[in-house]
């Protein structure tokens, strides 16, 4: 089997699909009968209203409908997507529904993941409505958090060390929104010298960190394929350059290359990964911020893929956030 990620439609992409993201504008989008997440947040790039963005593989697909999760599976990998409204979650007392959903949206995640025997849990993106915002006495991203962790802590899942490369970002509005890739083989955690681990921030962030690595190396059959988690302006665990979008752009980008070394450690492609050979989904808080964004990466991304998206970040002092991703052929045994 063989991964490749594609825009939709790709002239000449080669077998089937597994899953993928339609971002922005869904007029003329029609539903699909594979697993497709909807980024509901504005496409900044030039020219387009709407983008698909797709996973393929060459080999042959089973698909099916489990507790909410659309997914579809080709050998060692799989692909699933959830949508929950908050209110399915069950609240209680002690729990916002933001937070009820979130945990109940990975428990069916891990149960999927059980069913069908690909425990490892590679990648995630994570959207919900209005991520800065408060309610219940909480940043509603400190809820999802909470939540998240709840699950992460009964599927008897590590928190910390060993978990998924993921982003959590926010739109004006919709369900939370679940999609991730596993499969049958560990991924391999990354952290950044430069950032405390997510999974290790103080308390002051929230009762529950978040459950992510900044990035991991997965390797589905004869391939090894670098995720890196959405990047923003922090070192340490604080955010640099408060209200400089240009600044905030060169700090994610160096937190990056970072990540890139790291993986460069570590890789056993033999060839080496690069910042300007990932393509890159960059999300802008501020659309009029959009042209300062693009004129700052392109000397520091060149001619990699990128594409921009309006969205609200983690942190309400950030203004930009990237993630990354790039796949290498293993070389023959």
């Amino acid at each position: 089997m063989t991964l490749r990620h594609t825009a939709w439609p790709a002239p000449g992409a080669p077998g089937q699909v597994l899953g993928g993201v339609a971002i922005g504008a869904r007029s003329g989008t029609p539903d699909a009968d594979w697993p497709l997440q909807h980024l509901r947040a504005p496409l900044l790039s030039a020219g387009a209203a709407s983008l698909q963005e797709v996973w393929h593989t060459d080999g042959p697909v089973a698909s099916g409908h489990s507790d909410g999760v659309h997914w579809r599976r080709s050998a060692d990998v799989l692909y699933g997507v959830i949508e929950l409204h908050e209110a399915e979650g069950a609240p209680t007392s002690d729990t916002s529904p933001l937070q009820a959903a979130s945990q109940l949206a990975y428990e069916r995640v891990f149960s999927l993941l059980r069913a069908q025997g690909t425990p490892h849990l590679w990648r995630v993106w994570n959207y919900l409505a209005d991520i800065n915002g408060e309610s219940h006495g909480l940043e509603r991203y400190r809820q999802f958090n909470q939540g998240r962790h709840t699950a992460f802590v009964q599927a008897q899942r590590d928190t910390g060390g060993q978990v998924p490369a993921a982003c959590a970002l926010g739109v004006a509005a919709g369900p939370l929104s679940v999609a991730f890739l596993a499969g049958t083989t560990p991924l391999v955690p990354l952290e950044n010298p430069r950032q405390v681990s997510a999974w290790n921030y103080p308390a002051q962030y929230g009762p529950r960190a978040p459950t992510f690595s900044r990035a991991a190396l997965a390797c589905p059959r004869g391939q090894e394929v670098l995720f890196v988690s959405g990047t923003a302006s922090i070192v340490g665990h604080e955010t640099l350059h408060a209200g400089d979008v240009a600044a905030q752009c060169v700090e994610s980008v160096r937190n990056i290359g970072c990540v890139v070394q790291e993986a460069n450690r570590v890789a056993r492609s033999g060839r080496a990964f690069s910042v300007e050979g990932l393509s890159h989904r960059v999300y802008v808080r501020h659309a009029h911020d959009v042209d300062t964004v693009q004129r700052t990466l392109q000397p520091l991304l060149r001619e990699a893929s990128v594409v921009c998206v309006q969205a609200d970040i983690c942190r309400a002092d950030l203004l930009v956030e990237i993630e990354s991703q790039a796949i290498h052929a293993m070389p023959a045994a």
